[in-house]
């Protein structure tokens, strides 16, 4: 079956809108945690967020709607504990990414009747991508790009100088809480797309790929997001033909885009 008798598929056509929205949400968002130096601080509220999809399980709720409230519950907490309760800030990502995932085993291993397909959750499966996923992540999509529209110059300057930030007159602690809590929000919504054990790297390949052509804070996103887009495309695709895992083989391909950009930079010294 080709690529265009793939398209008359409902679910196929979902995955590549799913591609495309979660590469311009997380293009975005993981350029913010890249320059803030927060991958650390991501993969905890990832891994925190297994804690959320049990409460849900557990007590019938949406799993979605509560591993996004419990995700960003998790990063202000952390936020709060390393900059108001003198915690340092790997030991406060520690206490919520372990409290998360232990929460999560504990509450889906009690919850009744049938386990639910963790799978999906934990590697992704793209091809699982709903109607309501997508209108969720083009939502996100859109807020990120007015709010990175409007409000450039402030978060450039928290996000590489906050002293100098404070200096200008911006709300340094308001941008830092605000962009945390758009972190959990978009890590909750793309874990469909490549899972929880796998979904940081969407947040760093692209952008260090990026990385090596740019180093202009507004490039290296345009670059993330194009980028993503083509590992995303690229992974669904292969794994197909392949029948492979989805999920694994986007962050295969992105990971490959990133080793052959960096040998390539060095044998034709083009940067």
């Amino acid at each position: 079956m080709n690529v265009v008798e793939l398209l008359d598929y409902a679910f196929f056509r979902n995955a590549l809108w799913g591609s495309l929205l979660a590469s311009i949400a997380c293009g975005i968002i993981g350029s913010y945690v890249v320059a803030r130096r927060m991958v650390f601080i991501s993969g905890g509220i990832t891994h925190a967020s297994f804690g959320g999809l049990g409460i849900g399980f557990y007590f019938g709720f949406n799993p979605v709607l509560s591993a996004m409230v419990f995700s960003v519950l998790s990063a202000f907490g952390i936020q709060w504990l390393s900059k108001s309760q003198n915690v340092r800030e790997d030991s406060a990502i520690a206490v919520f990414w372990s409290l998360g995932m232990a929460l999560g085993i504990i509450l889906i291993f009690l919850s009744p009747g049938y386990a639910p397909n963790l799978s999906e959750y934990l590697f992704g499966n793209i091809l699982t991508i709903s109607r309501t996923d997508i209108l969720l992540l083009g939502t996100l999509s859109i807020v990120l790009m007015l709010f990175f529209t409007f409000f450039y110059r402030p978060i450039l300057n928290t996000s590489f100088d906050k002293e100098f930030a404070q200096t200008r007159g911006v709300n340094v602690a308001f941008f830092e809480y605000v962009l945390i809590m758009l972190v959990a929000v978009t890590i909750v919504l793309s874990i469909r797309l490549v899972g929880i054990v796998l979904l940081i790297s969407l947040f760093t390949v692209p952008q260090m790929t990026a990385n090596i052509f740019t180093h202009k804070f507004s490039k290296i996103m345009i670059w993330s997001i194009l980028i993503s887009l083509v590992g995303c495309i690229g992974g669904l695709l292969m794994s197909y033909y392949l029948n492979v895992p989805s999920g694994a083989f986007i962050i295969f391909v992105l990971i490959s885009i990133f080793l052959i950009a960096k040998v390539g930079v060095k044998v034709f010294r083009i940067k």
